[in-house]
């Protein structure tokens, strides 16, 4: 039979006392011991500090009058069992040798079984968190990912979409020396020379004759507000042209910057600036992108009434910009544009939504493959 058993620590033996001996004798054996394992004066041995802290746990121990006759009555037991055990003959003997190990190797197991189901449990909620931030960051990253669809589609929404026509963009800022057209005095003179580029607002035509500056000539400043935003544009691409008309006339827009519109119809493909032969006003090409080639910018445009029928009109070589026939009459509404220009722009916003759709089940498909990779 094992009488020394790590877990049954002798508190007596610890401090060299018996069961018989009184509190101060512990006291005096305690302070006697506790100098001689103290960690400080065995600062070599890494035992010191655990034996130091079993005297301590043993001297306490030994004061409490309760836990002490607990532990005495402990002692008798393994002392009568002892005595017991010394009068059994040997083949006893080794039999409760026998049942005491198996107990011990019984506590052994079950011990490790609940330490194995402590680990199993813990190894499972660590693969729990880290399944939750996996989880986490794809529900991220498809949220990331929608998000950049989303933007992306408002974005080509955006570029597709033409901008508002602001209330300066169809006025024209003329300006010329008044000794090259000393008869251009009058709203209806600018009429006559400006109708064939498209519909004016003659009403709201506004002229002024500047003072002479010292050693300059007089000059006209008028602000011409035309119908459409395509005639504004002719005329400001002839401006300065002798074939159409407007030798020493300078053309400007009226806020002194193209509108946005104009810029957006460049950006989509839908306006150019290319010479065409054997274009005049009465007979627009048709050309392959779907918009009209005429000197007068618009398809709906026509000369005014006030036009003289000997006119100037524009030689067959001179190079004119193409706008697209469709753009709005502004003389019937003046609503902002939010149709489409042409055919061709419709085109473009099917291929763009074919794009997204092919770029979404790319996207969708990686995730699947992804997430069938995890799962296995």
């Amino acid at each position: 039979m094992s009488s020394n058993e790590p877990e049954d620590i002798n508190p007596y033996e610890l401090l060299g006392v018996t069961t018989e001996s009184t509190e101060a004798e512990i006291r005096t054996a305690y302070r006697q011991r506790s100098l001689k394992v103290h960690p400080d004066r065995n600062r070599g041995n890494p035992d010191a500090a655990r034996k130091f802290h079993e005297l301590n746990q043993a001297y306490e121990l030994l004061l409490d009058p309760l836990r002490r006759m607990a532990v005495d009555a402990k002692l008798r037991v393994k002392e009568a069992r002892k005595a017991r055990f010394s009068q059994y003959d040997a083949k006893r003997k080794n039999m409760v040798e026998d049942l005491e190990e198996r107990e011990r190797a019984f506590k052994k197991a079950r011990v490790d079984k609940e330490l194995e189901t402590k680990a199993r449990v813990q190894e499972n909620e660590r693969i729990m968190e880290e399944g939750r931030k996996l989880r986490e960051e794809r529900e991220q990253e498809l949220r990331r990912n929608a998000a950049e669809v989303q933007e992306a589609e408002k974005r080509a929404n955006t570029e597709l979409e033409p901008p508002t026509l602001g209330t300066l963009d169809t006025t024209v800022r003329i300006k010329f020396p008044l000794s090259s057209h000393p008869d251009m005095t009058t709203p209806t003179s600018l009429i006559s020379i400006l109708s064939r580029f498209g519909p004016l607002d003659e009403q709201s035509i506004v002229l002024s004759l500047k003072p002479a500056p010292p050693k300059k000539p007089r000059r006209v400043i008028a602000l011409v507000p035309f119908k459409q935003v395509g005639g504004a544009f002719a005329a400001v691409c002839a401006s300065g042209r002798a074939d159409t008309g407007l030798a020493d006339i300078e053309v400007n827009w009226a806020e002194e910057k193209e509108p946005e519109l104009i810029g957006w119809l460049k950006k989509m493909g839908k306006l150019s600036t290319a010479a065409r032969n054997n274009a005049t006003p009465s007979t627009p090409a048709v050309p392959t992108n779907g918009a009209i080639t005429t000197p007068a910018l618009s398809a709906t445009s026509r000369p005014s009434a006030a036009t003289p029928a000997t006119a100037p009109l524009a030689s067959a070589s001179a190079p004119f910009s193409s706008f697209p026939s469709s753009f709005p009459d502004l003389e019937t509404s003046r609503t902002p544009i939010t149709a489409g220009i042409d055919a061709g722009l419709d085109y473009e916003s099917l291929t763009l939504m074919r794009l997204r759709q092919a770029e979404r089940e790319r996207l969708e498909r990686e995730i699947r493959e992804r997430d069938a990779a995890e799962g296995d």
